[in-house]
């Protein structure tokens, strides 16, 4: 794995200008975000060496290069996840490539099933805290030393300075931001009733399929992590409808302003 992250960082660094200080990672429906991205470059995950591909509408597959809010910025627009049969280790290979490249803060961004009953659709909410629901962590083998200790402590996985940050420009900007857990799950499916009741008694805010395993191999390697989840559907008694992924990406879609807007002067403000 050693050799393989090397080996993208060497292509990467052939083709960019310089030296990335943020890295994004935009989830479902939030691909759009990119396209605020200036002066863009792109690199399709096609063209780096070992990197796993996106297979998930909504999902377009290519990092991003250019600037945000005044930083030099590398997206990926279309993360990797396990539910696509990948293992965790393939699934975090771009965060251990983005942080070789230089960056020093990590900003996530997910669409989740709401099951605090204060949450209504198409909020966004900032992850304070997180519940590992998944069967692999991908910490788990041989440790690469000069990548991070064995045993990383988790207290702040989302840095609070970030978090109270984005709470001041969120009034500012008159956006309702929540503030809350967020559970992760294998997937692909959405959940049951009674596992959105579950989630909810061992005190998550918002349940999805992403975010937790990257965060676990960026806090491993130091980096800084923000992550916004947006609203899409509701896992709350009364309020449950079937729902599907297009419709996941319709409510995110129309979240993007908001989100691009608050994500934009967060960067500025850095």
């Amino acid at each position: 794995m050693l050799e393989k992250v090397n080996k993208a960082v060497r292509h990467l660094n052939s083709q960019l200008p310089e030296t990335p200080e943020v890295g994004i990672i935009l989830g479902t429906g939030l691909a759009g975000l990119a396209e605020k991205i200036e002066e863009p470059l792109h690199i399709p995950y096609t063209e780096i060496p070992y990197f796993p591909r996106s297979t998930v509408a909504g999902h377009p597959g290519q990092m991003i290069y250019g600037k945000l809010g005044g930083k030099k910025v590398i997206a990926m627009q279309g993360r990797i996840h396990y539910y696509e049969g990948y293992s965790m280790k393939e699934v975090t290979f771009p965060v251990r490539v983005m942080k070789l490249l230089g960056i020093d803060l990590l900003v996530l961004s997910n669409a989740s099933g709401g099951v605090n009953p204060e949450f209504e659709i198409g909020d966004v909410m900032i992850l304070r805290d997180h519940i590992n629901l998944q069967p692999e962590n991908p910490l788990r083998g041989v440790n690469v030393d000069e990548w991070g200790p064995r045993f990383p402590d988790m207290s702040e996985a989302y840095d609070h300075a970030c978090i109270q940050k984005m709470h001041q420009i969120a009034v500012d900007e008159g956006v309702v931001l929540r503030e809350g857990v967020y559970a992760s799950v294998p997937g692909p499916n959405f959940e049951t009733p009674a596992e959105y009741g579950y989630v909810r008694r061992i005190g998550g805010d918002a349940v999805g399929m992403s975010t937790v395993q990257e965060v676990l191999v960026a806090r491993h390697m130091g980096l800084k992590c923000m992550a916004l989840s947006v609203i899409t559907d509701l896992g709350v008694e009364g309020k449950i409808v079937e729902v599907t992924h297009g419709e996941v990406q319709e409510v995110a879609q129309r979240s993007e302003v908001t989100l691009s807007k608050l994500v934009r002067r967060f960067l500025a403000e850095a």
